[in-house]
């Protein structure tokens, strides 16, 4: 049992990956955690939310620790910066891609390699949800698509669903991540490094005339297509990067990521002179995959 440790312990067993020890740190700390949210929040369906994404930045970023003595105000700012960003989010619309902690005055090797082995170990855990699960939940801590509004209109889901679901999630990922903690751990980095090179090698095909051969080469032959409340397969799809890419529309990525079954490409969208609102100025692919093949496509433009 963990619970007769001192905070300092709980840290170094959180930061050798231990995710046991960090749940109690967590629920040692609930209420000072909470204490924080509301002082800044107020009363409202916020502070449950900034508690689950407090939660899940601790997660990621236990490791940078530096006073393991000192975890509770650490996890006390953890949520005071949640809250500021959310704040600014609902007051400027800037997204909550990520909450940042200050910098450390200096990063030592051995810190890179223990945040790179938590991070594949995050990304081993979201695995074993279902790809539903996981799309939310990528989306809301992982991607620019963060707001549930935005997500609601990605997923083409309605706004309760996705609150349930990335409820489900993040619920589910506790024991993920029990399941998965002796487990070896792909680099995630190396799956995420994959798909940008798909999704550059997809658009620089597309330019050279050539996106037909990849979409058979590497898409399955009953891929379907959503976009705009259209919906189609294969020839639509050819199609419509057709039509953007006689329009003079170019697309570049600008964030990918991958999962096991879904893989989400922000794309920024480069329109011709001439014509310089002919399209959003980005557009979201979100791709369900299955044995490494696109099933679906789902294009989506952000606020």
């Amino acid at each position: 049992m963990n619970d007769g440790l001192s905070d300092t312990e709980l840290t170094r067993c959180a930061q050798a990956g231990d995710p046991a020890a960090l749940g109690v740190l967590l629920q040692r700390h609930q209420a000072g955690m909470k204490a924080v949210a509301l002082a800044v929040l107020g009363h409202g369906p916020d502070v449950e939310d900034v508690l689950q994404d407090a939660a899940l930045t601790a997660l990621r970023r236990i490791g940078e620790v530096r006073d393991p003595s000192a975890v509770g105000a650490w996890l006390r700012a953890v949520v005071r910066n949640t809250c500021r960003m959310r704040l600014r989010r609902r007051d400027l619309g800037v997204p909550l891609s990520e909450v940042l902690l200050p910098p450390s005055a200096e990063i030592v090797p051995d810190q890179v390699t223990e945040a790179n082995a938590l991070r594949d170990w995050i990304w081993t855990a979201m695995d074993e949800l279902s790809p539903s699960l996981s799309l939310v939940l990528m989306l809301r801590h992982f991607s620019g698509v963060t707001t549930y509004e935005q997500i609601a209109e990605a997923c083409d889901l309605p706004l309760g669903t996705v609150r349930s679901r990335l409820n489900q999630a993040r619920s589910k990922m506790a024991a993920a991540l029990l399941a998965t903690a002796d487990r070896e751990h792909d680099s995630a980095e190396e799956r995420n490094r994959a798909t940008r090179r798909e999704a550059q090698d997809t658009l620089a095909a597309a330019e050279a005339g050539r996106f037909a051969d990849i979409v058979a080469d590497r898409w399955s032959p009953l891929v379907t297509l959503a976009a705009q409340g259209v919906e189609g397969g294969r020839d639509l799809l050819l199609a419509a990067m057709d039509d953007d890419l006689a329009a003079g529309v170019r697309q570049r990525p600008r964030h990918t990521i991958a999962g096991a079954d879904v893989a989400i490409w922000e794309m920024d969208l480069i329109n011709p002179p001439d014509n310089p609102d002919h399209c959003p100025p980005s557009v979201v692919w979100v791709l369900a995959l299955h044995g490494g093949r696109v099933q679906r496509l789902r294009l989506f433009h952000p606020a």
